[in-house]
């Protein structure tokens, strides 16, 4: 199935809104045959004119854009067994303590 993206290109002096062009990836480009005065219409082209992009990338293949990525955590899991332990530890004793105070230990 297709995937639509978005190529952010760097912005001009005379740009009233950030540039991009309509990166169309995992499809086949196509052409719609009109007839004798216009031969053909690409469909990707008029969609591009119509959102304002300032053109279009169709490709059977598959494009990554990393500006496109979605962003990625680094998470410290070191300690995190030990910290595990002794939160455990703790919920235990102190559901030992309340078994005590309540007779049943």
């Amino acid at each position: 199935m297709a995937r639509l993206q978005i190529l952010e290109l760097p912005e001009g002096s005379g740009d009233d809104r950030p540039p991009f062009v309509l990166v169309v990836d995992q499809c086949m480009p196509q052409r719609i045959a009109l007839g004798a005065d216009a031969p053909y219409r690409d469909y990707w082209q008029g969609l591009t004119d119509k959102i304002g992009a300032r053109g279009v990338i169709v490709t059977p293949e598959t494009v990554d854009i990393p500006a496109n990525e979605p962003e990625r955590r680094v998470v410290d899991v070191s300690g995190f067994g030990e910290n595990l332990k002794n939160r455990l530890q703790r919920a235990t004793e102190s559901q030992q303590a309340i078994g005590e105070e309540s007779g049943d230990g």
